[in-house]
């Protein structure tokens, strides 16, 4: 999977990229968690997303947003973040042409990003969020919530409490038309400890579901 540089309004973003053998693949792009808590591309539960897609057939993306690893600029509070956002996906769209289904994933503040972002480009399709920080940000810009989704979190989770992203749910499931997969995994942490691939059995049932069980060749 090669590295691979795009420009973004703070210069240089750093970016991993998979292209699908399949010319009409689907494309995600996922994303990081907070930059100030040590959050990259390479977190394991933000790869594990990326590989999940990918055995699933789509052209993949993730990056670092800016002021992480090689990428430019400095921390945004998620506004240019959220402009790196929209720049890789500009870009993934740039090199796939067709009329191809795309999707969002994130964990915690790339979850926020991602849903965010989602307000804002209606051609995105679905999405899969781990652990979106509804104790700590305001998500009623979902209103309403253009398309269904997947949402994980951990039962035991110490930053994104289980109480606040049920609440999200029950918000978002209440939207006509929209329908939220949510699931809770058991004795389980913010990192996921021990229960990544869960989150790779969550995004293949629910990406499966939503494909009918078509298979799309990697």
């Amino acid at each position: 999977m090669p590295e691979i540089v795009l420009t973004g309004n703070a210069g240089r973003i750093e970016a991993r990229y998979h292209h699908s053998k399949n010319p009409m693949a689907p494309l995600v792009i996922v994303l990081h968690p907070n930059p100030l808590q040590g959050g990259t591309m390479n977190n394991r539960v933000t790869l594990t997303l990326y590989k999940a897609f990918i055995e699933n057939g789509f052209s993949a993306i993730r990056f670092n947003f800016r002021g992480v690893g090689k990428s430019e600029g400095e921390y945004d509070k998620g506004e240019g973040e959220l402009t790196d956002t929209a720049a890789v996906l500009d870009w993934i769209q740039s090199i796939n042409h067709g009329q191809r289904q795309l999707w969002v994933a994130g964990f915690s503040f790339g979850a926020l990003i991602g849903m965010q972002l989602l307000m804002r480009r209606p051609e995105i399709a679905g999405f899969v969020s781990v652990c979106p920080p509804a104790n700590q940000y305001d998500f009623s810009f979902l209103a309403p919530c253009p398309v269904s989704g997947m949402i994980i979190n951990g039962q035991d989770d110490q930053f994104c409490p289980t109480e606040n992203v049920d609440k999200l749910v029950e918000k978002l499931n209440s939207q006509r038309g929209i329908s939220i997969d949510y699931r809770v995994i058991p004795n389980c942490n913010h990192s996921f400890t021990d229960h990544l691939d869960t989150i790779k059995d969550c995004v293949t049932e629910y990406l499966q579901s939503r494909y009918a069980k078509k298979t799309i060749n990697a």
